[in-house]
């Protein structure tokens, strides 16, 4: 439910506490503890005592599902929004505390439609600290600054902000069945899903295509199953559109049916270690809270057995492996032994997920790689050929779905998604094919492959399997477009879509200090901001950034404002390699000399020894494109651009290096600061 109590102020003050503790546990909502049920009779006791002159409604446990929290009360009056949240005991105001109920407040005014407009007033009520002097501070967006109360003068803090919005009205009624419409980021998206939120309740409601997808390939499963058919399906998505979420959300729900396995497998290796950690936490954390026991490795093996990296994978289906007549065949020997006499030949997962799927490596970095560190050489396959081979080893069914990112390959050896259809075209006839039509589009790298697929047997084509609407940013829907844009120099366009994105702050500086004072003076709560840059980006240590010096993502991308190693203390950076599927706030790039503008290209630098050197294969400047691409796209909610100016007597850090790098983005129309 949205929440567990609702009632006007009138009838909430004249009902017992039995009373309003029935419509509270009228659902069952699990083992409650008796430390829940005497915090809600404080609390009610508290609103109680200080709502009796007013009019208006209120409700009790109102649902966050993008934070996998509930409000502990919101109360409606005269059109302005009370966010309450409760520390029963506490003594002091923390910080994180402060920071929970402006998360909330701003979850309000972002994602609650009949919230865009009213005035929000969040307050935390630290029921045993001192009362502080109330200022009531406004933003522009009518998002209160915390008030901070230990709950003695709730009635004076209502008035005086009652006073300051004196002409707002809502529709109580309409405010309660408003349409919740957020957009989650990949961490709090991963968190809902494995607390059994349905991808409707996180995702907005014009982004339909979400669970349009999802159904799809469940129907496709479904339908691969009950006649033992091999699958492969091909999801397609504009940057941000949440390709991800559609692949953590078929793996979550696949817990839950019998007789199938799904893994969402990435090479990411930075997001797969931040989704693990970031699921195993919220877990230990939910059980503790009903008062289970638990440990944290039990509960990381459960996260890992659906989230995996998909090297891992791959080295698990080499076991018991030969080389022989160029082909992949079972060591019947090695699985016959008395050790392995249980294992399979075939992945435990009928249904494997492979999330960017364009990235996975070529039959020449394969081959290296096999031989190199497998001690296999004559590795005869590209990574998408053995992948598919895997699992096409079951003897029953198997399905095989690739989430698509176009413009998005930025490593030697990726090999964009025409491996994929080279094999299936090669080897795996028998296969059936459900592919997006926009794979055909030259930003998926498709090429000549896919026509080859015209002779395959099975092919089907979905517009169902293409996600048009970006998610990342629910400010600027075409920030996508207007970075594609820049990138391509198409400055006449990129001018006119950034007039579009009004609501989406994009500057300009030569100071990284501005900078860094311009994100913490956007970020509100535990809105979330840092550095990055090109990991070819090697010329930033004169600013404190050195790229060599490796963080590491779980802190950089999950610890608070209190940890040094967070991206909040603006110290460690994350590249390109870092942050890919994932995404802050409001980021810094800083924009060194390896990606420079000329008048009649972008200029691809790399730096060896002391010195610049031009890069002039085509495969590597596109690399370091989509880098930027990369960057570009990060940022939910704003982002600040520094190009550096420079240093006249650094042969390695040449103000022309820079400045026609910035005199263009400034020609965009980007605003200096």
């Amino acid at each position: 439910m949205r929440f567990y109590y609702t009632n006007s102020i009138r009838e909430f003050v004249t009902q017992t506490f039995c009373e309003i503790w029935s419509q509270l546990t009228a659902i069952d909502h699990g083992n409650l503890l008796q430390t829940q049920k005497q915090a809600w009779e404080l609390q009610i006791d508290i609103l109680k005592n200080h709502l009796t002159n007013f009019q208006g409604n209120i409700y009790f446990e109102y649902s966050i599902p993008r934070l996998g929290k509930r409000i502990d009360a919101v109360v409606l009056i005269q059109g302005v929004i009370f966010v309450f949240e409760f520390k029963v005991g506490a003594k002091e105001y923390n910080n994180a505390d402060i920071n929970q109920v402006w998360d909330y407040a701003l979850d309000l005014k972002y994602f609650h439609e009949e919230s865009h407009t009213q005035p929000i007033v969040p307050i935390l009520v630290a029921t045993k600290a001192k009362c502080n002097e109330i200022n009531i501070i406004s933003q522009d967006d009518l998002v209160v600054q915390p008030i901070l109360t230990n709950g003695e003068n709730l009635e004076y803090i209502i008035q005086q902000a009652l006073q300051l919005y004196p002409s707002h009205s809502t529709d109580n009624y309409l405010w309660g069945i408003s349409r919740y419409a957020p957009t989650p980021t990949i961490v709090e998206a991963a968190q809902a899903l494995y607390q059994n939120h349905s991808v409707q309740e996180i995702s907005r409601s014009d982004a339909d295509n979400l669970s349009i997808t999802s159904d799809y390939i469940f129907r496709v499963a479904e339908e691969a199953k009950r006649h033992k058919q091999k699958v492969i399906c091909f999801v397609t998505g504009v940057p941000g559109a949440g390709k991800t979420l559609v692949g953590l959300n078929i793996s979550t729900q696949s817990l839950s049916k019998e007789d199938v396995n799904a893994v969402y497998l990435s090479g990411n290796g930075p997001l797969v270690k931040i989704l693990t950690e970031a699921l195993t936490r919220d877990k230990v954390h939910q059980l503790k809270q009903r008062g289970e026991k638990c440990t944290k490795k039990e509960i990381e093996q459960k996260v890992k057995a659906f989230i995996q990296n998909v090297h891992h994978f791959r080295d698990a289906c080499l076991e018991g492996t030969l080389i022989k007549d160029n082909e992949i065949v079972a060591d019947i020997e090695y699985f016959h032994s008395e050790k392995n006499r249980t294992k399979s030949f075939a992945p435990i997962d009928h249904i494997a997920i492979f999330d960017e799927a364009q990235r996975a490596w070529s039959k020449e970095m394969t081959a290296d790689f096999m031989h190199r560190k497998k001690n296999k050489p004559g590795f005869p396959y590209s990574e998408p050929e053995f992948l598919i081979s895997c699992m096409d080893r079951h003897e029953d069914w198997a399905m095989i779905i690739c989430l698509v990112g176009g413009g998005q390959e930025i490593n030697t050896g990726e090999a964009g998604i025409s491996e994929w259809i080279n094999a299936l075209n090669s080897r795996f006839q028998d296969w059936h094919i459900h592919i997006s039509p926009r794979l055909t589009e030259n930003e998926y790298a498709a090429g000549k492959a896919f026509e080859l697929l015209k002779g395959h047997p099975h092919v089907t084509t979905s517009d169902e399997l293409h996600l048009a609407v970006s998610l990342r940013s629910f400010r600027a829907e075409k920030l996508a477009l207007f970075v594609q844009q820049l990138l391509d120099r198409k400055k006449e366009q990129a001018q006119n879509t950034l007039h579009e994105l009004s609501k989406y702050p994009i500057v300009l500086t030569r100071d990284i200090e501005k900078a860094k004072q311009w994100l913490c003076d956007k970020a509100r709560g535990n809105e979330r901001y840092g550095i990055i840059v090109s990991s070819q980006a090697s010329r930033l240590r004169p600013l404190a950034i050195d790229v060599r010096a490796k963080s590491n993502p779980i802190h950089w991308f999950l610890a608070d404002r209190t940890d040094v190693r967070s991206s909040y203390y603006l110290e460690d950076v994350a590249t390109e390699f870092d942050i890919q599927g994932l995404e802050l706030d409001y980021t810094c790039i800083v924009w060194d000399a390896d990606f420079r503008y000329h008048a009649e290209d972008w200029g691809s630098h790399s730096f060896k020894g002391s010195n610049w050197q031009k890069i002039n294969k085509e495969e590597r400047k596109a690399y370091l494109k989509n880098a930027y691409r990369v960057l570009l796209t990060r940022a939910r909610q704003g982002m600040v651009i520094v190009v550096p100016r420079g240093d006249k007597n650094d042969h390695t850090r040449k103000p022309e290096y820079y400045d026609p790098t910035y005199n263009y983005l400034k020609s965009i129309g980007i605003t200096e600061i």
